[in-house]
């Protein structure tokens, strides 16, 4: 899967960001933060799927 989407919003003091293609979601404490912790976290569900 290369064209991942996704959206980042502002939730209290935290980022969320959420992958629109599969059930993924990180946070951070600036958008730059919350965008690196999901690709993160989107390689490493996608490692699981293989």
């Amino acid at each position: 899967m290369k064209n991942l989407k996704y959206v980042i919003y502002r939730e209290g003091d935290y980022y969320v960001s959420q992958c629109l293609n599969i059930e993924v979601a990180s946070f951070g404490s600036t958008i730059d933060e919350a965008l690196a912790n999901l690709k993160e976290a989107t390689e490493l569900y996608l490692e699981d799927e293989n």
